[in-house]
């Protein structure tokens, strides 16, 4: 074959390092429009990004040209930087050191993507350390419970 073709959906999340410096829901919109166009200047395509203030979700198509720790630190290193701008609350924002990952079949992509658009819903009956270890044993993930939470 002469040429390479991919169509990699990826669920990613990941949160906020320092738990006092949420993101503001007035902030929401247009940071996670931000973070769609980094996603988007990386060759990939942003399907749906939502999160509950502190931590996101991102549903996209990931570009055959960019590994999976290049497009999470672009997103990281350029979203941080913008929000910084946004005023004194987010002075010391930043992302936790890790992320999580999980590839997401054609046959739930829009399963995803309203749970996704449905985050506010879903955190008012579930944290996020229950949501993670959620999806970590769904995806048969091993981890250590130790390292999960440190930055």
């Amino acid at each position: 074959m002469s040429q390479s073709l991919s169509k990699l959906h990826l669920h990613l999340i990941f949160r906020v390092k320092n738990k006092s410096v949420h993101i503001k829901p007035q902030d929401s919109p247009d940071f996670f429009a931000y973070i769609g166009s980094i996603i988007k200047a990386n060759g990939s395509i942003p399907i749906v990004i939502n999160g509950p203030g502190d931590h996101i979700h991102i549903l996209c198509v990931m570009s055959k040209n960019i590994s999976l720790a290049k497009l999470v630190e672009e997103i990281k290193h350029h979203s941080s930087r913008w929000i910084k701008t946004r005023g004194l609350h987010y002075q010391n924002f930043a992302w936790q050191g890790g992320y999580d990952g999980f590839s997401v079949s054609p046959s739930i992509h829009d399963q995803v993507k309203r749970y996704i658009q449905n985050q506010l819903e879903h955190h008012r009956k579930k944290t996020f350390t229950e949501e993670l270890v959620e999806f970590l044993v769904k995806h048969n993930i091993e981890y250590n419970e130790q390292y999960l939470w440190t930055d």
